[in-house]
Formats: C-alpha cells, structure tokens, sequence
C-alpha cells in the first residue's frame, strides 16, 4: 500500500501577487503546526512539494521538525491562470470547472493541470511504491487530482474547499496496480 497525503497549502499573503513567490500570511505561518501535528504520528518516507514557496512553506516545518529534506517536483505546482491578476477569480474559475479545456491565452486548462499533476503522482507512485508520502500541493491542483478519481467532484466540491487552508487529503494506492 502507497499512501499519499497531498497538503494544500496554508493561508498565501494575497498583497504578493507572483505564484512562484508568494509566501504565507501570518495566519498561514501560524496554522503550519497544524499540518506539522497532524502528520507528525505517520510513518512519512519521503516528502515532495511544489516548487511554489507557500506549498514549501506549508510543509517545511514538519520537514524540519523531522530532520527530512523536501523534494521539489515542478509538476506539482498549481495552474498558470495567467500574467494578469483575476479580479473576479470565482467566475473564472466556474469557467474553468465548465469548460475542462477552458484557459487564457497564457495559461493552462484544467486539464493540463490534471494531465500534469496525474502525471507527477503516477511517478511517485512508481518511484515510491509501498512507501507514505506527503507532497505539498495546491487548491486547484489538488482538486483536479481529486476529480480525476471522482469525476462527481467539480466547481460545487472546488468551491466546498476553496477557503479551507492548510487541507490535507489522503490517498491510499494498491501497490502494483494501476491508479
């Protein structure tokens, strides 16, 4: 059995506006313990993130806390929506969850996300087999994921989640079968 334990990210500083370098509010650093006591009785192998600084940030106090060093796989980090800040990001992403395919012209779909991220997982999953797991990840990201093994999970299970951060989400893999 492979488990993955995906984090979404703790609360981001909002004022910073670059994905790459957003860190966390004061809140969001607060809240890391949460995440750091939640995963501190598991048996943690390995651990994996996005290489966006608030998906580090969420984990890394548990990683330091464990003497772990934290892997980045950039294909776990969250979609490019683009190079202009959203305004109104609920109607672009009921957009989005509408029309899969959907994107600006300088940023991805949903489905490249999925695709992506899918991809990145069936990686750990072969890299890591038998092993727990914890990767750092994002709402968007993580809710592609999630649609993936539940089609049912859309813009109504998006919006459920969207204000719930740090959020932690536990997969379990049969080893050597497929996802």
């Amino acid at each position: 059995m492979t488990t993955v334990y995906f984090v979404r990210h703790a609360e981001p500083d909002f004022n910073n506006h670059d994905d790459m370098t957003r860190g966390l509010s004061a809140r969001g650093l607060k809240d890391r313990k949460l995440v750091t006591d939640f995963l501190w009785d598991k048996e943690i192998d390995v651990i994996l993130s996005s290489p966006f600084k608030r998906a580090v940030d969420t984990i890394g106090e548990f990683a330091q806390a464990k003497g772990m060093e934290i892997k980045l796989v950039d294909d776990f980090r969250e979609r490019m929506i683009g190079n202009e800040w959203i305004e109104d990001f609920d109607d672009f992403c009921k957009r989005q969850w509408a029309d899969f395919d959907f994107r600006r012209p300088d940023g991805e779909s949903l489905r490249e996300v999925q695709r992506r991220n899918i991809g990145a997982l069936a990686q750990v999953l072969k890299e890591y087999a038998g092993k727990s797991v914890v990767i750092g990840s994002h709402g968007t990201a993580l809710s592609t994921i999630i649609h993936y093994f539940d089609p049912s999970f859309g813009y109504n299970g998006f919006q459920k989640i969207k204000n719930l951060m740090p959020w932690i989400v536990r997969f379990s893999f049969k080893d050597g079968g497929s996802m």
